[in-house]
């Protein structure tokens, strides 16, 4: 099952993101194939302000856990996230998630 989780940066965070960038780096390429897409979402200056991410995994139990081990969310770089449940319903190139 796909898993999408949503982040918000705290305010004014841009500086611990980056120091903390690549401790998250990181721990995505230790999920290997489990993480399906991800990257920063950007405001008007064109500066991370969350994050979006999805992942594979067996249960949305299984998706918070790796979620919570984050840096992002273990450091405090995130002022809040939520995991929940995705469908790639379109150009979805390999199928997962149908």
């Amino acid at each position: 099952m796909l898993y999408a989780i949503i982040a918000q940066d705290k305010p004014n965070g841009l500086e611990d993101r980056m120091t903390v960038r690549p401790e998250h780096l990181d721990h995505l390429k230790s999920l290997g194939d489990k993480v399906v897409f991800a990257g920063a979402t950007l405001g008007t200056d064109d500066k991370p302000t969350g994050s979006l991410m999805v992942i594979e995994a067996g249960s949305l139990e299984e998706a918070k856990a790796m979620a919570a081990a984050d840096p992002f969310v273990t450091r405090g770089v995130f002022s809040s996230y939520e995991v929940t449940r995705w469908n790639w319903a379109v150009n979805n190139p390999t199928g997962r998630g149908l």
